[in-house]
């Protein structure tokens, strides 16, 4: 086989694709070539052609788990969009018209915690700050991410009505809840009863179990012998008989040695088997 000529240029040797009027690049560019075509679907108005396209199909709606509006996106928001996004595309593929809502979530801690740090840099502890003043301030907060990660997601190539986009915090949400809820109460469904839940004694506020983070704490094990009330009386009035007999005890064991000081009593039950493990 003969070698190749000194210096060629082998670039005149791959066969790659023209467009008409817009040559096939080497370089896929994507730094530039992605903001010009999320743009590029929202000026020909993508999400609208693609429901009027479909506008005769079976109807699927996908009403987006929230985010919290307090920052900006991360990884994991990224790997939560895309998923949803190739599920809706997938049915709208697949012959149905999917109506992609997304939404913000704009209660709970994540947000106060964000509202607090800027009052405590302006010199002001949460306790100080009036409820009303406090509320609108998350409000506001809110507000300003919300158009943020709305632009970030695009930049995902989420395909969303971002136009017509839920807040948890709007009026017309909040009013749609009470409405149900008395809705409820009305029914007879609604009662007042007692359950424990999880508080945090700092923000003064119950906390949701995904907001609590558990720190890991190594106690001892311990068994106890707990005398059998009856026996021992028994015993008790032998004894003065010259009368020897073992008491009967009840041997317990427990991963809790702390709550020993307060226990009652002893139950058991013949037919409950507990498995232990490692």
């Amino acid at each position: 086989m003969a070698d190749a000529p000194a210096g060629r240029d082998y670039r005149e040797t791959v066969f790659l694709p023209d467009l008409p009027g817009d040559p096939f690049p080497l370089r896929a560019g994507l730094p530039k070539k992605e903001p010009e075509r999320v743009k590029h679907w929202a000026e020909i108005g993508l999400y609208h052609l693609l429901r009027k396209e479909a506008a005769d199909r079976p109807k699927v709606v996908f009403h987006d788990g929230p985010p919290y509006a307090n920052g900006p996106i991360h990884i994991g928001h990224a790997e939560n969009k895309i998923l949803k996004d190739f599920v809706v595309r997938t049915k709208q593929m697949a012959g149905f018209d999917c109506d992609y809502v997304p939404g913000w979530d704009c209660h709970g801690l994540p947000i106060e915690w964000k509202v607090e740090e800027d009052f405590r840099k302006a010199g002001r502890k949460k306790s100080e700050v009036p409820a009303v003043e406090f509320r609108r301030a998350c409000r506001e907060y809110a507000d300003k991410w919300i158009p943020l990660q709305r632009d970030e997601f695009r930049r995902l190539g989420i395909e969303a009505d971002w136009d017509k986009y839920y807040t948890t915090m709007s009026f017309e949400a909040e009013a749609a809840i009470a409405r149900e809820f008395l809705r409820v109460v009305r029914t007879g469904l609604v009662y007042r009863g007692s359950k424990p839940v999880m508080w945090s004694p700092v923000e003064r506020t119950s906390l949701a179990e995904a907001e609590v983070e558990y720190q890991e704490k190594t106690s001892p094990t311990i068994w106890v012998k707990f005398p059998i009330v009856t026996a021992s009386r028994a015993f008790a009035g032998r004894k003065r008989h010259g009368v020897r007999r073992r008491l009967t005890r009840v041997v317990i064991w427990t991963t809790t040695p702390w709550t020993i000081p307060g226990n009652r009593a002893i139950s058991f039950a013949p037919d409950l088997v507990r498995r232990l493990s490692g």
